[in-house]
């Protein structure tokens, strides 16, 4: 690993700080979209449905991807990082394993969706919470796995924010990294693009599956917006949440 007091050759302090105030904002939009997912289904309901479980699993994901950016935006904006090795090794798992649980919570979305308008029959409860808990379980034991040994956890090139070291190309990294792809990326992707194709064939409709380290800190923002902010019903919880005299009166309704 890289000293943690300093920057790498190349780097001036106006880029690691440009970079720093991305992610601030990045992680400051993508925190405050899913907080508000995440209480409208508290609050609401309406919204505590199996369908919107496997929605409230992605926002859960999301908020601990933007908790890793608003990390590495302090870190950046320090121009170091300031939390050690052991530090360095908790912020690669920890944000590796919601990264992990934002791909597979869309997967399970998207089939969630195939699910419900290609075979008529609603989620139950039972199969909705075993999705959550394999999502998190499976993020989980992937994401443990370079803290063992098989893979690694390092600095990124700025030096100020952990991840996996993709710069290694020894056997050990590239069985890890192939094995991880087949199972963490390739097989959601296939789930997702199947999913919606099938519900395109079905419903005649387009299907919009989901689509370096900037971009996949806006991944939080995007899916909010995509899943949560883009669903009618969730409009109705957010301005039932935002609207305490709604509340009332629907209440005495």
């Amino acid at each position: 690993m890289a000293e943690s007091g300093t920057l790498p050759t190349g780097f001036g302090e106006l880029e690691v700080l440009a970079v720093g105030t991305v992610l601030l904002v990045e992680a400051l939009s993508g925190l405050g979209l899913n907080s508000l997912t995440i209480l409208c289904f508290c609050k609401n309901p309406e919204l505590r449905t199996p369908s919107h479980l496997l929605v409230l699993s992605l926002a859960l994901s999301d908020s601990g991807i933007s908790l890793n950016a608003l990390i590495a935006a302090t870190s950046s904006l320090l121009r170091r990082w300031p939390y050690g090795s052991e530090g360095c090794q908790a912020h690669g798992f920890q944000g590796f394993a919601t990264a992990l649980a934002s791909i597979c919570s869309s997967a399970a979305i998207a089939w969630g969706r195939y699910h419900h308008y290609c075979t008529r029959s609603r989620l139950d409860w039972n199969t909705a919470v075993s999705l959550v808990f394999f999502v998190w379980l499976s993020s989980a034991f992937w994401a443990a796995l370079p803290l063992l040994g098989w893979g690694h956890y390092d600095y990124e090139p700025l030096g100020t924010c952990c991840t996996l070291d993709y710069s290694r190309g020894d056997r050990n990294f590239t069985s890890f990294l192939f094995t991880m792809a087949f199972f963490n990326f390739l097989l959601p992707l296939f789930i997702t693009v199947i999913s919606y194709r099938l519900m395109e064939q079905k419903l005649g409709k387009t299907g919009r599956p989901p689509v370096p380290a900037l971009i996949a800190k806006a991944v939080p923002t995007v899916n909010a917006i995509n899943y949560a902010l883009g669903s009618e019903m969730v409009h109705r919880g957010i301005w039932q949440c935002l609207s305490p005299q709604k509340r009332e009166r629907d209440r005495e309704q």
